[in-house]
């Protein structure tokens, strides 16, 4: 008399595994990061300073709503491939603007420099700075 209760069973048992293989698999991958706001957008490539033209710079904004930290993010000239800047933990506020300069210290632009001896930016052709943020994604490139 039992039978029955056990056949009914195993049915059961079977029927869940079959429509558990049949049930899509769980994604495990994350949705895609918007990409922040913060862009290089002016390169100054012709500085005034004779010969180290250590007044060169490269201005990044935060043109989002949103503040962002700057820790770890990285700064390159890729047309060379050196020199790169990375940042210290620094917030960018929205709508404000930061200057990398190339061997001089401006507190009111955040106060970065490459700290690199002579011009980084040519004069004659054309550079191109990348900005990648901490993760090592590019987040940013201009040309002039």
């Amino acid at each position: 008399m039992r039978k029955p209760q056990i056949i009914v069973g195993i049915l059961l048992i079977v029927t869940l595994l079959i429509l558990g293989a049949c049930a899509p698999a769980p994604t495990t991958s994350t949705p895609p990061v918007e990409a922040p706001d913060v862009q290089i957008t002016n390169i100054f490539y012709d500085g005034l300073v004779f010969r180290a033209e250590s007044d060169e710079y490269v201005e990044i904004t935060n043109l989002g709503e949103e503040p962002q930290n700057l820790a770890g993010w990285v700064l390159k000239d890729i047309s060379e491939g050196y020199p790169s800047f990375t940042f210290p933990s620094f917030i960018l506020a929205p709508s404000k603007s930061i200057r990398v300069y190339t061997d001089e210290y401006h507190p009111e632009w955040g106060g970065f420099s490459f700290e690199y001896g002579r011009a980084i930016w040519s004069n004659s052709e054309p550079d191109v700075a990348v900005l990648y943020d901490s993760q090592s994604e590019e987040v940013s490139r201009k040309s002039y």
